[in-house]
């Protein structure tokens, strides 16, 4: 089986040997480098199978980075960052990102968290185990395509349509529509999706929800997913 591929872009020269190190010894194959520009240029001619942008890197930032990536690809993206700052992991997960890592981090804590989201990638493209299974109900197309207004979701072939037109989504927002769908409805608070989107066994940062559900919601509709005041989010059925 083919080890997992890691691109990793990184400025400060002690963190990126330190941590390319610290992946490489648990296995991973890591293209490390310090800006930006290289980061895209590597990106291009290795197709990682996950990418680490710290977020001020020269050259070309993490978050433009970040952008020209899922201009290009679906491959998961974990945003590093200094700061627990709002604007950092809004802007970020803005721009694709699909987690976010404040520094300084525990290489253990790192490590836990690509595999987390290689996990969610797997689920989303309905290799990984434990992947949702369609739900039955007056809802239920033919071969597991569910509806919801002029939204369907083809849970088998893990495609999304829009009145007719093909979504795009990323494998964490797909993952996320897949856990709607499994309870149309059903108010999901944000701490139940950060552990079955997420994979977070203890508290997360629901800002990382919050911004999925705006970017899911200009794909599919600003009124399919309903906010519940002090309580979460419900696909609208």
């Amino acid at each position: 089986m083919a080890e997992t591929h890691v691109l990793f872009v990184e400025d400060d020269d002690v963190i990126r040997e330190a941590t390319q190190l610290a992946l490489e010894r648990v296995g991973f194959t890591v293209t490390a480098v310090p800006d930006g520009l290289e980061g895209l240029e590597a990106f291009r001619a290795d197709r990682p199978d996950i990418a680490l942008l710290d977020v001020m890197v020269p050259g070309l930032d993490g978050v433009s980075l970040c952008r020209r990536i899922r201009d290009e690809s679906t491959v998961p993206v974990i945003m590093l960052s200094a700061r627990a700052d709002a604007i950092d992991v809004v802007l970020g997960l803005e721009a694709g990102a699909d987690d976010y890592v404040t520094k300084p981090f525990d290489g253990a804590v790192l490590v836990a968290r690509i595999r987390a989201v290689l996990r969610r990638f797997g689920h989303a493209t309905g290799t990984g185990p434990g992947a949702p299974a369609a739900t039955g109900g007056p809802q239920d197309g033919a071969g597991g395509v569910l509806v919801f207004g002029d939204v369907q979701i083809d849970t088998e072939g893990m495609e999304v349509r829009r009145q007719g037109a093909h979504v795009g989504l990323t494998p964490t927002e797909m993952r996320l529509l897949l856990e709607f769908s499994t309870a149309p409805g059903t108010v999901l608070s944000r701490d139940k999706l950060l552990e079955r989107v997420w994979d977070y066994g203890w508290g997360g940062d629901t800002r990382v929800v919050d911004v999925h559900v705006q970017r899911l919601r200009t794909k599919i509709g600003q009124d399919r997913i309903e906010t519940v005041r002090g309580f979460g989010y419900k696909l609208r059925a």
